[in-house]
């Protein structure tokens, strides 16, 4: 690559070559103090928001020092993708896993040997293959990257057994520097990735997880299939992921949504491998505008247009959740991100969860269960209680942005009812001696007489039968909203008991006036603010833009963004350049871009605008 002998190694080159490979002026927060602790030799762990620019963080220093960067990553299909830009932009990078045939597989072991590339992705459990040992040793190996690093901890939410084995490469290649990446991971678990990639004395960079362009909203779920599709006709051709608890449901919502005539295809581990890579091929390519998918099958997706992700069921923790939404709005643009919440769903997956055989593995589950109801249901903002969750303190009140900021929910006088809930619970503890859970406590609320309340003489304590006012469901979640608000407290363990605490005591001796939150309720139609991040741009050409986009996409068998991303395309249709040298003032184009597809571009711009074709300039 030219630019890498002109700038050289000094740190200056560290923005001329991210603006000529990569096309951008500037780099987002601690890239650049990332990169410099790479390029001084020094282990790193880095933790940095899905769409915060990971990747750079190991490919610009890649091109500045001589030498074979290895990428260790999880997904097969990620592999390609970043190859696929890669190559786009300019840069010397391949990929080896299973998906190759043997004769290019060797084409590209010979290309390794020869020291023709700057960047090698690879599986983990490829990498260390017993004959590997040797290949690793003779390829003059400078730096090693690993990706997802949140798939080496077992209190991680996806972890991967074979990511273990990656610490044996500090025995084979015990002077090369070692750069871990995530973008989920608790305190606790960024301990453990750096204890067992055995990390030197690392450089550790902590950005924050929030991403103001990602608009969080909770609906109580009622009729699914006819939430998603009104969701998704007011947002006509935008990419858009729906994640399903089921092989099943995500067949259904698929053929549900082709059946209301908007394009979307399933993706679960239950369809061939040629099923699945059409499917997401078609999607990738912007053919076809919707995925659905299961929680549990990791899709690898690299897409930075989509532009909302629907959760049909509730994940099953909050690191989960905050990657799978991390797939929308990668490019920085304005992006929406749904949850359908029903207890019915917490239900469900508490009963799967009492099947777990491991007590340690059970409990575990049940408290990142709370936590992710606990979110659902919470009135405050969105982002401040995902943030609280990674140990993150934000300032100020809230995001702005989300359901419970823009649309706060309705406060009421909820007095009456907790103090009968709360009544309950201390009645109950004085008959028996020990507690009891909230579904029991609710069955003496309401009247019920069944064999445990008859057994324990429940019947006949006064606040037997009070609750007939209200529902199950209504009750179970008030009692949310006191252990919320402190008033209750749960017990962990198999049987999560629930006490009355001391400032429930208080708020029944002292008849306090209690204000609770309204439950959530069955979503209206609301009116869509404009969010951080958009950029106003004439949409009529934005189109176009696009549809050229996506034609030399085509041509060239390689996904749409691949060519340019949406936040330039966008600047384009609204600035309006039409010679390389005005293209260049905008993020996303560099050499290389600018030398193929400038013209095209201007030309069409130039079309719009009727004022002839481009010139060269």
């Amino acid at each position: 690559m030219a630019f890498m002998k002109t700038f050289g190694h000094t740190e200056p080159a560290y923005e001329a070559t991210l603006k000529h490979a990569f096309g951008y002026d500037s780099f987002r927060p601690m890239q650049r103090e990332i990169i410099v602790a790479a390029m001084e030799g020094k282990d790193v762990f880095a933790l940095l928001p899905t769409g915060g620019g990971k990747s750079l963080c190991f490919q610009l220093p890649a091109l500045l020092r001589e030498g074979l960067t290895i990428v260790v990553s999880p997904l097969i299909a990620l592999m390609k993708d970043q190859v696929d830009q890669l190559d786009a932009a300019g840069v010397s990078a391949t990929y080896l896993n299973s998906s190759l045939r043997e004769t290019e597989a060797r084409a590209r072991l010979r290309g390794l040997h020869e020291g023709r590339f700057r960047l090698l992705y690879v599986a983990p459990e490829r990498l260390m293959l017993e004959n590997w040992k040797e290949n690793l040793r003779s390829w003059n190996v400078t730096s090693i990257a690993i990706d997802e690093a949140h798939c080496i901890s077992e209190w991680g939410h996806d972890f991967r057994p074979e990511y273990r084995q990656i610490s044996k490469l500090r025995d084979l290649l015990p002077d090369v520097p070692v750069i871990a990446l995530t973008a989920t991971a608790t305190g606790r678990v960024r301990a453990d990735i750096i204890e067992h990639l055995r990390l030197r004395d690392p450089s550790v960079f902590v950005s924050s997880f929030f991403r103001p362009n990602l608009r969080y909203r909770v609906e109580q779920k009622s009729g699914p299939l006819v939430q998603i599709s009104s969701f998704v006709s007011e947002r006509p051709g935008q990419s858009g992921i729906i994640y399903c608890a089921s092989r099943a449901a995500t067949e259904r919502v698929a053929e549900a949504l082709e059946a209301r005539g908007f394009p979307a295809r399933p993706y679960h581990a239950g369809l061939t491998s040629s099923q699945r890579s059409e499917n997401q091929e078609l999607f990738i390519r912007d053919e076809v505008p919707i995925i659905c998918a299961t929680i549990a099958f990791g899709m690898g997706i690299n897409k930075p247009n989509v532009r909302w992700i629907i959760h049909h069921d509730l994940p099953k923790n909050m690191e989960g959740y905050y990657q799978e939404t991390g797939r929308a709005g990668r490019d920085g643009l304005p992006s929406d991100c749904l949850l359908l919440f029903s207890a019915g769903d917490a239900a469900k997956q508490t009963h799967f969860i009492d099947e777990i055989t491991d007590e340690d593995e059970r409990q575990a589950a049940r408290d990142q269960l709370r936590r992710m109801v606990t979110y659902a249901e919470c009135p405050s903002c969105r982002w401040w209680n995902l943030l609280s969750y990674f140990d993150e303190t934000p300032s100020g009140d809230g995001c702005g942005n989300c359901d419970n900021c823009t649309e706060p929910r309705e406060t009421y006088d909820g007095t009456l009812h907790a103090q009968k809930l709360l009544s309950c619970v201390y009645r109950i503890s004085q008959v028996t001696r020990f507690s009891t859970g909230l579904n029991h406590v609710i069955d003496v609320l309401t009247g019920s007489q069944n064999e445990k309340i008859r057994k324990w003489g429940h019947y006949q304590i006064s606040t037997h039968g009070i609750g007939k006012d209200l529902g199950r469901a209504e009750w179970a979640s008030l009692g949310r909203e006191l252990i919320r608000l402190g008033l209750l407290g749960q017990a962990a363990g198999k049987f999560p008991t629930v006490a009355i605490m001391p400032e429930g005591i208080e708020a029944l001796r002292s008849r306090r006036i209690i204000r609770l939150t309204r439950p959530l309720a069955a979503p209206a139609q609301k009116k869509r603010r404009e969010a951080p991040g958009t950029i106003a741009c004439d949409e009529v050409l934005f189109e176009r833009l696009r549809a050229l986009r996506k034609k030399m996409a085509d041509e060239r068998s390689v996904p749409a963004y691949v060519i340019l991303g949406d936040v330039t395309l966008r600047q384009m249709a609204r600035d309006l350049p039409t010679t390389p040298a005005a293209m260049a003032l905008i993020p996303g184009w560099g050499e290389k871009k600018l030398a193929q597809f400038a013209k095209e571009f201007g030309d069409e711009i130039a079309d719009y605008r009727g004022k002839g074709v481009m010139k060269d300039g």
